[in-house]
């Protein structure tokens, strides 16, 4: 059974999810059937005093069944599926006796909508519980009567942050919020409460079928909420560039559910989720952000054969910006650490890092002083190799030079254990070529952090010639004890995410070559879905930078016997830095100017450099060059072999550097699109604009076969 009933002495009835087969109750017709059964029992039961809702699982209730809905995506079945849950949870709602819901852990989405029909909600003070509602990181709404009980629970301007954002509470947040109405301390306190409630609440009803119902902090006539009527879709607009079509369908269930009866507003709220769940934009998100990263997160490209094993001590050589990240969330993972740099006093200022990064979160009450000791307590700074003695993992971070690589490298391994792993953070340089300097190049691995590390979900693991999978499996086992989101891509100069993020930068400098208007550029980039413009955010990776790694490049490939034959945008980068002297963000000095005391804004300069050509592209053709190369780059990645899943491919993109969530990434895109309208596009770019935008063999024949990325 999906659902057990058990009638205590006081006829109180405990109905406890329990889902078959099934790691969590989600919400599908396997728990929805079952569930209006017990029901009908309910209605009948003319001794009934009251229902108590408890979940066997770890969790209460996950939400909607996505697989399911994912399956059978039809506008009839989507509503069909709503509507059944919705007049469920009404049933529930009008029962006639105290319905409690007992919240043994986390409930999300059309968990706590279930949760919201309930008359009263006792959490347990589960340290790992979440509330919230987090479908519109899928292009979803809350479809389940979020969008309407919310409101009228704690007012129309309180809820929309929460709809809108989908952001997780805690268990005390979620209490101050209005999600529940009490916390229990233990599991016998959260069933004692429940039922001492039910006790002393014979005859109930929710606000909204009362007679003379206010909305809290009044509906949308009410001037204030009226006045923020006016303005709020042109702000969520500017914010999300019209590509999030679920934030615009939250607001205007809320408007429009204001003006009309609970069940009225909820069949309008059945609409606009049937529209969204049926929409490419949630087929892409859904996609990647729940099958995809899961799929990964279970570890899907963790090779199978090989227990996992914990670091317990890891030593990263340099302190600068990215080592003294990896250090931080190392130690925050409870790892012991050792931070080396060529001076003790560049090791602490890499642990000052730490510090601040401890000190916010104890101003914020979200850790206390002796758990930020601790933390800090695991970070031992140093300038001696000698102390590097008892790591099970180095992790290499120093700046992008071989020789210096290879120095630091020996300079450990003489240190370390034979089993130890050694990996260096480097984004560019091809990890088999570094290995070379390593006395157990089976032991070597790249492990290619994004910065900020502390916000950053993902790590680029990255697997030379000569690794093996064992140290596959142990970096990857690393990369998610720090709570990291692990692809893993085969080597190549600039593996995966450097090489496909370089083409987006680099089609902006192109088009600023063409004569393109560097606002008009920028502006195409942010509305094609990237977080930043292709001109801000090569100036915040520094110009200097991308300059180092082209002349790197150009003579690596020329001591191989190659030709370097560069990009168009190349030659941007060498007149702003060589000639202009303008390298980035870090001097104040790029695409930009970053006044003391102002916003940054467009060098005023950069027409007299590189003059407006008298034909100026559309917005349209500029953001398909944008995405198309990156997408196009990614399947040449998938024909050479340094990407070998779809998964790794689309995450990769979105968590690293930020391709359109709302396209799924880059993979996505190309489906999105559509395989056989894409080649054709792409077709046409190749004969205005060059052979960056070439169809690979691989997408001609998928398209022919009418197959996609999956």
């Amino acid at each position: 059974m999906s659902i057990r009933y058990e009638k205590d002495e006081n006829q109180i009835v405990t109905l406890t999810l329990d889902l078959k087969d099934r790691g969590a109750n989600v919400l599908g017709p396997d728990l929805l059937e079952p569930f209006a059964k017990m029901v009908d029992e309910l209605e009948q039961d003319k001794e009934l005093k009251g229902v108590v809702l408890a979940s066997a699982k770890k969790d209460w209730v996950a939400g909607a069944d996505l697989e399911y809905l994912f399956a059978n995506n039809e506008p009839e079945a989507v509503m069909r599926l709503t509507e059944t849950f919705k007049v469920l949870a009404r049933r529930l709602e009008k029962l006639g006796k105290p319905v409690v819901a007992a919240l043994n852990g986390s409930a999300l989405g059309g968990g706590l909508e279930l949760a919201l029909a309930c008359h009263y909600r006792v959490a347990l003070r589960n340290p790992r519980a979440k509330f919230g509602f987090p479908e519109v990181k899928l292009g979803l709404l809350p479809g389940g009567g979020g969008t309407q009980r919310l409101p009228r629970m704690i007012g129309i301007q309180t809820a929309l942050p929460h709809l809108i954002e989908g952001k997780d509470l805690k268990v005390d947040a979620a209490l101050k919020a209005g999600f529940i109405d009490a916390i229990a301390e233990t599991p016998e306190d959260l069933v004692a409460m429940a039922r001492t409630w039910i006790g002393e609440n014979k005859y109930v009803a929710k606000p909204w079928d009362k007679k003379g119902f206010r909305w809290p902090g009044g509906d949308s006539k009410r001037p204030d909420n009226a006045q923020m009527w006016a303005i709020a879709p042109s702000m969520m607009h500017q914010k999300t560039r019209g590509n999030y079509p679920a934030v615009k369908n939250i607001l205007a269930c809320v408007y429009e559910g204001s003006w009309v009866d609970f069940d009225t507003a909820s069949r309008i709220e059945s609409r606009y989720f049937t529209q969204l769940a049926t929409s490419q934009t949630a087929t892409n998100m859904i996609n990647a952000f729940w099958f995809q990263r899961n799929r990964i997160n279970k570890g899907e490209s963790r090779p199978k054969g090989f227990e996992k094993r914990l670091v317990q001590k890891v030593g990263i050589l340099g302190a600068g910006m990215m080592g003294a990240g990896i250090a931080a969330v190392s130690a925050l993972a409870g790892i012991e650490v050792v931070l080396k740099d060529v001076a003790k006093s560049g090791a602490e200022k890499g642990k000052d890092v730490t510090r601040a990064l401890v000190k916010k979160r104890v101003d914020r009450g979200r850790m206390d002083q002796e758990k930020a000791d601790q933390v800090l307590g695991r970070i031992l700074t140093t300038d001696h190799a000698a102390d590097l003695q008892g790591c099970d993992l180095i992790i290499e971070a120093v700046f992008e030079d071989r020789e210096l690589k290879a120095k630091v490298t020996a300079e450990a391994e003489a240190r370390i254990e034979a089993d130890a792993v050694f990996a260096s953070n480097t984004s560019t340089l091809p990890i088999t070529g570094l290995a070379e300097a390593s006395q157990r190049p089976e032991n070597f691995i790249g492990l290619h952090f994004f910065s900020p590390v502390d916000k950053m979900p993902l790590v680029e693991i990255i697997v030379g010639e000569k690794t093996t999978e064992e140290t596959l499996a142990r970096a990857f086992d690393y990369v998610q004890q720090i709570k990291k989101t692990p692809i893993v891509v085969n080597d190549s100069r600039g593996f995966y995410t450097s090489r496909v993020f370089s083409t987006y930068v680099q089609e902006g400098m192109a088009l600023v070559r063409e004569g393109q208007h560097p606002r008009a550029i920028e502006h195409a980039g942010l509305e094609a879905g990237m977080p930043v413009g292709p001109l801000a955010l090569i100036d915040e990776v520094s110009l200097s930078l991308i300059h180092n790694i082209l002349s790197q490049t150009k003579r690596d490939m020329e001591a191989e016997g190659k030709t370097h034959e560069g990009h168009p945008g190349d030659p941007v980068v060498t007149k702003m830095v060589e000639d202009l002297k303008r390298p980035g963000k870090k001097a104040a000095a790029g695409f930009y100017d970053y006044p003391d005391n102002g916003k940054k804004h467009l060098w005023p300069e950069l027409g007299k450099h590189f003059p407006l050509a008298a034909d100026q592209l559309s917005q349209a053709e500029m953001q398909e060059r944008m995405m198309f190369v990156q997408a196009l780059e990614t399947v040449r990645c998938l024909d050479e072999g340094v990407l070998t899943r779809v998964a790794d491919a689309n995450i990769g993109s979105i968590f690293g550097w930020g391709f359109a969530p709302f396209k799924g990434g880059t993979l996505q895109y190309i489906n999105d699109v559509g395989l056989k309208t894409f080649c054709e596009r792409a077709e046409a770019l190749e004969a205005k604009w060059g052979k960056r935008f070439a169809v690979p063999q691989r997408l001609r024949d998928m398209a022919a076969k009418g197959e996609i990325f999956q």
